[in-house]
Order: C-alpha cells, then structure tokens, then sequence
C-alpha cells in the first residue's frame, strides 16, 4: 500500500470517528507497525481503535432488527441509530449477535484494501501489555500487538501534530525485537516471536479485524 494513500486513509477514519455516527462510541485511534514507522510502501496499514461499550439496551430495535435482518443486540451491542441508517453495514459474528468490530470494519474500511483494525474496549498500551502477557503464556506469539504505536485521536480530540508528523516520518521507534525486549521480553524468545508474526502477517489478505474484550 503506497504510504501516501495510507495515511489519506488514517485520516479519513480519525474524521470518520470525529463527525460521524458509528457503531459504537470510539474513544482512542492509533496507527502502529509499518506506518508509524515511515515504510513506504506498507505490507499493511494496522490502525486499532479503543471503543466504549454501550450501557444502555434498547430492546425495541433488538426486536424489531432480529425480526427484519436476522442479528441479536442491536441497540445493546451497537446502536440502533446507527443501524437504522446503515443496515447494509450491518455484521453478526457466529452467534448471530451484531458485532460491534464487524459493523465498525464495515464502516471505516474498504473491502479491497490491505487494512487490519483491532478493536478493543482497553486503550492501546495497555493492551499491548495484555496482549503479550496471554501471548507469551500460551506460546502463541503472533496474537502479539506491534507496541509501536502513534495516538491519533483520544477523548474527542485529535492529536495537533501527530499525522503531520506522520507524513514527515519524524516518528523514531526501535526494532521489532527491541520493543519486545524493552517489555522484558528476554532475547531468544523475541527473535522467535517477531518470527511468527511476520509469518502470520505475510498470510494476511485484503481488509482484516479482530474485535478483543480486556
């Protein structure tokens, strides 16, 4: 993906989740991996968001979409507001609830385009922590998050400086291998670790997300 078009992307979701109705509330965007560190062209542009869970049910839309569209939780798991006004976008996981990272994948990103969206309710570094925690136990290493991450959008406000910054390539990050190690990952082990991601990442095709509850 050639850099510039991917950072006219990043924009364009951070003015997505600045003016528009989505799913649900998002409260955090980030970039990490290849774009945050100024490659040109990317393998894939990695952008994770940090999204609130809603509190309040609506059981009138979850009936009225369980009868016309077939998917549970509309109106507890995303907003009805939203669904009404885009039930194209519309996605349930395998038990037939709407998904609150399928609807946002549908909504920010192009189906055709190497973009990968996590989706977390936890703010980035503190599931970058998580992550690599689970990840390391179970020996599963390519669940680990690229710690090296630019903040983009938080709380209802984007960052001044941070895409200039972006597109300049001014951001300064250290290698795969020695973010691991700077979260105490010993060295052996973050070799084989980055491994497997890059085996994992290389696999990847088109548009991806992962939705992920810390």
């Amino acid at each position: 993906m050639d850099r510039d078009a991917a950072l006219d992307r990043v924009e364009a979701i951070v003015d997505a989740v600045e003016s528009e109705t989505l799913p649900v509330p998002v409260r955090e965007v980030w970039v990490y991996g290849d774009v945050a560190l100024g490659l040109d062209p990317l393998d894939r542009l990695d952008v994770y968001v940090t999204k609130d869970i809603l509190l309040r049910g609506d059981d009138e839309a979850a009936a009225e979409f369980e009868a016309s569209h077939g998917v549970k939780g509309v109106g507890k798991s995303v907003r009805a507001e939203w669904a009404r006004e885009n039930p194209d976008l519309l996605r349930a996981n395998s038990n037939g609830y709407a998904a609150p990272e399928k609807c946002l994948a549908a909504h920010l990103l192009p189906d055709d385009e190497p973009i990968h969206l996590e989706v977390c309710n936890a703010s980035f570094e503190d599931n970058v922590r998580q992550r690599l925690k689970g990840a390391m136990a179970r020996e599963k290493y390519e669940q680990i998050l690229d710690p090296r991450g630019v903040c983009l959008y938080a709380d209802g406000q984007r960052s001044p400086n941070a895409m200039e910054k972006l597109r300049n390539g001014e951001f300064a990050f250290p290698t795969l291998t020695g973010a691991l190690e700077m979260l105490g990952v010993d060295d052996d082990e973050a070799d084989v670790a980055v491994e497997a991601m890059r085996e994992y990442r290389a696999e990847q095709t088109g548009a991806t997300v992962r939705g992920d509850v810390v």
